[in-house]
């Protein structure tokens, strides 16, 4: 098949999936075109049969706020009739879904003459806050409506979609999934572990785009309880709006020789590898891709009992779920794990196992394929 696809590029969950998702379609012989703003940042170098088109936003004086939803449609509609692309697959409903139709109907009475199906999958915050605000609600739901398919990254996300949008279509769930070749455990992330902490130290991490959803003053929290007890040190990987009141935490609290800020990072699998425990106090979740991503590293998540989470996590078994807020209980869940070896290896030995068993890309990205296949027999 060939098949484009457009997400945000930027760091984020969305993007994330989409890319990989993209990376993983071209390794079994599909054709991928990427149609977005910008390179995604998990799109590191040329890969066989992977194509990126960039999407050019003019900037005239008569545009406060250039229009790139219509720039996105037109680069959509060019590619599908240039590349002869099967369907399109737009990650986040607003505004990529609404392009999307737009392509979809300048190639139906254009020169192609042809329909374009598009896919469109929700990750969250298209419908939990952009899709809530009134503004966006009407177009929200006529866009999901109008796509060919519709899927949803957790069961929690679709019955949430349907019962907030009251929409008609039916909304298939197909999980966000990790590799489970890439993110692993290797005999190296001992080595790395050095890196960061000495010998004897447990490395805690957290993943994100550092935005309020993600409590990142939370982290900082319960870090604070566990070095207090056990020699440890703290990741965070990742940037955003809240970096700079999580630093200011750090060192009002006297802590931050032992929290280390890596920023921005390429090779997530290997930073996640070193560490122990990942720490998503998150205020909502529909999913938990980091936290996915670490349970294939053997790293134990203390994370929040919110949205899809639960789908993931399973407390007690391969990892942990607190209150939304109660830093006191994941500190305490993160020491008791910390302070017991035995414990810790064989929590995220079945972590592993969890995503080995549920989520990996060899599960997953079959169920895409099954989806489009579906998808494009309906429309054609």
């Amino acid at each position: 098949m060939k098949i484009g696809i457009t997400c945000y590029p930027t760091y984020g969950g969305s993007g994330v999936v989409a890319t990989e998702l993209g990376i993983e379609l071209a390794q079994r012989g599909h054709q991928v075109h990427f149609i977005t703003y910008s390179q995604p940042f998990r799109l590191t170098g040329p890969q066989p049969n992977i194509y990126y088109h960039e999407v050019e936003v003019s900037h005239y004086p008569l545009f406060d706020y250039p229009p790139y939803d219509l720039a996105l449609a037109t680069r959509m509609a060019e590619v599908a009739e240039i590349y002869e692309l099967d369907l399109l697959h737009v990650h986040y409903a607003i505004p990529h879904s609404v392009s999307a139709l737009l392509a979809r109907q300048m190639l139906a009475t254009g020169r192609a003459r042809r329909r374009l199906p598009f896919v469109t999958t929700l990750h969250g915050t298209d419908i939990t806050l952009v899709g809530l605000d009134r503004s966006y609600l009407p177009i929200t739901r006529f866009s999901i409506e109008q796509s060919d398919g519709v899927t949803a990254i957790s069961q929690y996300l679709k019955e949430r979609t349907q019962r907030e949008f009251d929409i008609a279509n039916c909304i298939q769930v197909i999980y966000n999934f990790v590799n489970c070749d890439l993110y692993v455990r290797d005999e190296k992330a001992h080595e790395r572990r050095r890196e960061y902490a000495a010998d004897g130290e447990r490395i805690l991490v957290h993943l994100s785009n550092f935005r309020p959803v993600k409590r990142i003053g939370d982290v900082v929290e319960v870090f604070d309880r566990v070095q207090k007890k056990i020699p440890s040190r703290l990741l965070l990987i990742g940037d955003g709006p809240d970096r700079s009141q999580a630093e200011y935490l750090a060192f009002s609290k006297g802590i931050h020789d032992r929290v280390i800020f890596l920023g921005k990072q390429d090779r997530i699998n290997e930073k996640l590898a070193v560490a122990d425990v990942l720490l998503l106090p998150s205020q909502l979740e529909s999913f938990g891709l980091a936290a996915l991503e670490a349970m294939a590293c053997e790293v134990v998540p203390v994370a929040t009992r919110v949205g899809g989470m639960p789908e993931v996590v399973e407390d007690g078994v391969n990892g942990f779920l607190a209150e939304v807020g109660d830093v006191e209980t994941m500190a305490q869940r993160a020491l008791a794990v910390l302070g017991d070896e035995a414990r810790l290896r064989e929590m995220g030995k079945r972590a592993r196992r969890s995503a080995q068993a549920r989520f990996c890309a060899s599960k997953i990205i079959p169920q895409y394929e099954e989806f489009y296949r579906a998808v494009l027999e309906r429309t054609s």
